[in-house]
């Protein structure tokens, strides 16, 4: 067969031809999944669609129930433990209602039932001392001072985040990146296009020669 550079053939340009769209369209469907998948981007939204508002403490308590967490102690050491549920009702100002605060989003959706989520640890009495201390800090430091806190009306109005963990850059970075590998994905097309024309003008070039 006809080489273009006496290394490429005919056939092995249009084979590419065929396999360059499929890379550059797992490209895109792999990098659309990982960024527009519902663990990313909606809670990334619902972050962002908070409102600020202005809350005060109504009240701090342990409920008397347990949640399991996860704690790591090495590469491959994995276990779980336990910390006591700790819940702090505010009063939303922008909404005028009780309302569940919970330190963020993450957390939010980890456990809704909680305002705290501490560094799990493997003991359960470290667990529980780091909820102590930050029921603590808000029954005697924060008291009834106001506060910035942040709410979802349409989605969650019954919860409030102390603050958002996702901003408009995390958004950009989600639609940015599919654009850059679809632009990526066309520009493999169009070359493996351009040098399969190429072969085939030099194969009809060299056949006039012969002929």
């Amino acid at each position: 067969k006809t080489c273009v550079g006496g290394s490429v053939s005919i056939q092995e340009l249009e084979e590419g031809s065929i396999r360059s769209p499929e890379l550059g369209l797992q490209v895109i469907v792999h990098c659309l999944h990982r960024c527009w998948s519902s663990e990313e981007l909606s809670p990334a939204l619902q972050d962002l669609q908070a409102t600020a508002a202005n809350c005060t403490v109504l009240s701090v308590q342990q409920i008397g129930e347990v949640f399991e967490c996860t704690f790591t102690c090495g590469t491959d050491c994995r276990g779980t433990s336990q910390y006591p549920c700790v819940q702090v009702y505010v009063n939303n100002s922008e909404s005028n209602s009780r309302a569940l605060l919970h330190s963020d989003q993450h957390q939010l959706l980890t456990n809704p039932k909680c305002s705290y989520i501490p560094p799990c640890k493997r003991e359960n009495q470290k667990n529980s001392e780091s909820v102590m201390n930050w029921q603590q800090y808000w029954k005697d430091e924060i008291g009834s001072q106001p506060f910035t806190c942040y709410f979802n009306q349409h989605q969650r109005p019954e919860d409030v985040l102390l603050q958002r963990t996702h901003d408009e850059i995390a958004l950009l970075h989600c639609f940015l990146w599919p654009v850059v590998a679809f632009v990526v994905g066309v520009l493999i097309v169009v070359l493996t296009i351009c040098a399969k024309s190429l072969a085939v003008k030099a194969e009809a070039m060299k056949k006039r020669k012969f002929s």
